[in-house]
């Protein structure tokens, strides 16, 4: 009996560290295939804003033989030259895609009632009128406003910030000048930026995509120099 039960405690406990083996190897599992897929992701993200088309079967393949070292289709310096080319295939689609958007929203926009469009292409509409002096050339201002994307996203506000701006005329996208220019004290507009008058075929970082029309509501708040020019427009 004695024997019996010794066994059945040798059992036991071989049983428990078989089960922790197990349990441990499927943590270890677990974490590779986890980190695996956040790899995926991220590299999916990055790939995914180039517009390419990519067959997983071969993109697999590719992947399996640089990282185990293998020989591929291509050595890495015929792979780069084919990478880089279809990167800037893709940036010039995609850039035309996104002029030409830009064009048809601008045309669009521009004839809805209440829209002016200057001689440049700035459009701009008056929502409420102030009546007090307008900057000139140079002039130092302080304004509210909210910066959209055409997709409504906001890229910047002074009032969510609760903290209004103040700048120089001539230390901003040509788009701001013209337009808060057009501008009198107590005003309130809402400017319809095209990408050639904020930032062009460049973008800016990340939060300014390449041929970008840029909507801002504005409020100018004070003049805070000298430079006045009322008999200004455009």
């Amino acid at each position: 009996m004695k024997r019996i039960t010794a066994a059945l405690c040798l059992f036991a406990a071989a049983f428990s560290l078989y089960g922790k083996a197990v349990a441990e190897d499927a943590a270890r599992l677990d974490e590779k295939q986890n980190t695996s897929y956040a790899f995926g992701l991220v590299l999916g993200s990055d790939l995914k804003q180039t517009g390419l088309e990519f067959d997983y079967t071969a993109f697999t393949e590719g992947f399996r033989a640089s990282v185990e070292g293998r020989g591929g289709r291509y050595s890495l310096d015929e792979a780069v030259e084919l990478v880089q080319t279809a990167f800037r295939e893709a940036m010039a689609a995609q850039a035309e895609r996104s002029r030409a958007k830009e064009v048809q929203y601008l045309a669009e926009n521009g004839v809805r009632e209440g829209v002016i469009t200057t001689g440049s292409g700035l459009q701009y509409e008056v929502i409420d009128s102030g009546g007090g002096k307008k900057p000139g050339k140079g002039a130092i201002v302080r304004v509210n406003y909210e910066g959209t994307l055409t997709d409504g996203t906001v890229f910047d506000s002074t009032w969510e910030r609760n903290e209004a701006a103040e700048f120089p005329l001539d230390r901003v996208i040509p788009g701001w000048d013209e337009g808060i220019r057009l501008m009198g004290v107590g005003d309130h507009f809402i400017f319809y930026i095209p990408s050639g008058l904020a930032y062009g075929e460049q973008g800016a970082g990340e939060v300014i995509p390449p041929f970008s029309t840029l909507i801002f509501k504005v409020e100018l708040l004070e003049i805070l120099d000298s430079a006045i020019d009322e008999a200004w427009d455009e």
